[in-house]
């Protein structure tokens, strides 16, 4: 396990409880260096939307934990918020709850000429992920050749 997945999966059990005590869904946790920063970021949700108030509160019982706990030894910066619109998709969860929405798929190596597809998550295995594009007809994108899959939106 990486210093990353240990500090991700850490951050994660501390924030169980304060996730379900407020009714939020954990959406993701992430560890990165950006710019010579370490980002220490957490994502929520909940039904109808996040709020800078619950970010705000997330944020503040999550720090005191991390002070009492302190097992990330190098200087970091900890975000607290919202997935947002273009949101990557990553767990299980994330592609049962959208199934036959719209979804962007970048990839590794191109299909058909395409190194990126929209389509409609039709459904998903160990594998693949199984698209509805807009003509109706099926693809089957491996996994192993996903870089990206999120919520496509348009504006």
């Amino acid at each position: 396990m990486t210093k990353r997945d240990e500090y991700e999966q850490k951050t994660e059990k501390l924030l169980d409880p304060i996730i379900q005590k407020n009714n939020f869904e954990l959406v993701d946790v992430e560890y990165v260096k950006e710019g010579g920063n370490w980002y220490l970021r957490v994502y929520i949700d909940k039904e109808g939307g996040i709020t800078v108030d619950d970010c705000e509160a997330v944020s503040r019982e999550l720090s005191d934990l991390l002070d009492q706990h302190d097992f990330i030894p190098e200087a970091y910066i900890l975000e607290v918020s919202s997935p947002g619109l273009g949101r990557q998709l990553k767990k299980e969860k994330d592609f049962a709850r959208n199934i036959n929405r719209e979804v962007e798929i970048k990839l590794y190596k191109p299909i058909n000429k395409q190194k990126e597809i929209v389509g409609f998550l039709a459904g998903y295995d160990e594998e693949k992920f199984t698209i509805r594009l807009e003509d109706e007809s099926m693809i089957d994108i491996p996994r192993a050749n996903t870089a990206l899959i999120r919520l496509a939106f348009d504006f």
